[in-house]
């Protein structure tokens, strides 16, 4: 986890090569030989990264599909205040990280790592950390998705490539858009047996004449110990870590 945020830190303003290790004590403290201008700005940025790191967890990362899939299921099941809100998306971050672990690891050795080391530059460094990022959206963005905000690129006159890749503007979003489709199909598919035992147990308490007893009422353990027999978080936590490619 820690290796995770020094990546995310990197990725929004690359530090010096002595604050990438620890954070200066001194940082919040006015220098002495004049240069305040520069302290304003270094502390200014360092509280702008630590401030916009969950807005980067939820953007670059596999943490939307997760955290849909997850609310879908406590939707379906008809609770809507258990698992609590701190459980879900504590499991969809810790799952987060297991799915992102390769890339970043991929970050931390060539990008975090060498200029920790003064063998890169910090330009440099910024290129390498993103790279990994990059191909994770890539392999995990549809075709149609990109090619929409392409166009939509292309229709305001903004440039959509650097150096022959897609910029970062219109891969984010194209990112964004697919995890939050992919998330919702999964949590259809989750939903939809926890449909059927509502429309059984609705038909049943209507046949039987019990016309004010809530169907939810009855229909509520059914689903909770239907859910429990097939071992439901290992299988949707197994088919979204699968999902990924």
């Amino acid at each position: 986890m820690i290796r995770f945020l020094l990546v995310i830190l990197a990725m929004m303003a690359v530090v010096t090569p002595a604050s990438a290790q620890a954070v200066d004590p001194g940082i919040f403290q006015t220098p002495l030989d004049g240069s305040v201008a520069s302290w304003i700005v270094r502390t200014f940025g360092l509280l702008t990264v630590l401030s916009l790191a969950p807005g980067i967890l939820i953007m670059i990362t596999s943490f939307p599909r997760f955290i849909i899939a997850f609310s879908i299921l406590r939707t379906g099941l008809g609770l809507p205040s258990a698992p609590a809100n701190m459980i879900l998306i504590s499991l969809a971050m810790f799952m987060t990280f297991y799915v992102m672990a390769p890339t970043f690891d991929r970050a931390w050795d060539e990008g975090i790592n060498p200029l920790i080391e003064n063998q890169i530059n910090e330009e440099q460094a910024i290129e390498r950390i993103s790279e990994p990022f990059r191909d994770f959206m890539l392999a995990n963005t549809r075709p149609k998705d990109v090619d929409l905000f392409i166009n939509l690129a292309r229709e305001q006159e903004q440039s959509f490539q650097t150096d022959d890749k897609i910029d970062m503007r219109v891969l984010v979003p194209a990112f964004m858009i697919s995890e939050i489709r992919r998330g919702f199909e999964i949590g259809f598919l989750v939903v939809l047996p926890f449909l059927v035992i509502d429309l059984v147990v609705a038909t049943i308490t209507m046949a039987m004449g019990m016309m004010m007893l809530p169907p939810t009422a009855i229909s509520l353990p059914f689903k909770i110990l239907f859910f429990v027999l097939i071992d439901g978080w290992n299988l949707l936590v197994g088919s979204l870590v699968r999902s990924f490619v």
